[in-house]
């Protein structure tokens, strides 16, 4: 199981897209600033918006650099309230 996610940090206001194979242990190194030069390191406040669950890592990144090339935070916000067809897209 691989897990695609977004995160949100209020400090900075700012969504971040990420994909993993331990959800729980990621969002905890997010927040501990585990990776001293990463994007997600510049805030600890960072909350989960959205887990989803794919087969494999190939169907997690796929759908990961989908959302990171549309570079919108309004596709974001509407992806959280209808995911389905994400899902559908890149599960095969």
């Amino acid at each position: 199981m691989h897990y695609l996610y977004i995160i949100y940090s209020s400090s900075l206001n700012k969504y971040y897209v990420g994909e993993t194979s331990n959800f729980s242990e990621r969002i905890i190194q997010h927040n501990n600033g585990f990776y001293k030069c990463s994007y997600t390191s510049k805030a600890n406040d960072w909350t989960t918006i959205l887990v989803i669950d794919f087969d494999n890592i190939s169907q997690a990144r796929k759908a990961e650099a989908f959302i990171k090339k549309m570079n919108s935070r309004e596709f974001i916000l509407r992806l959280v309230q209808d995911y389905q067809w994400l899902i559908d897209r890149f599960k095969i």
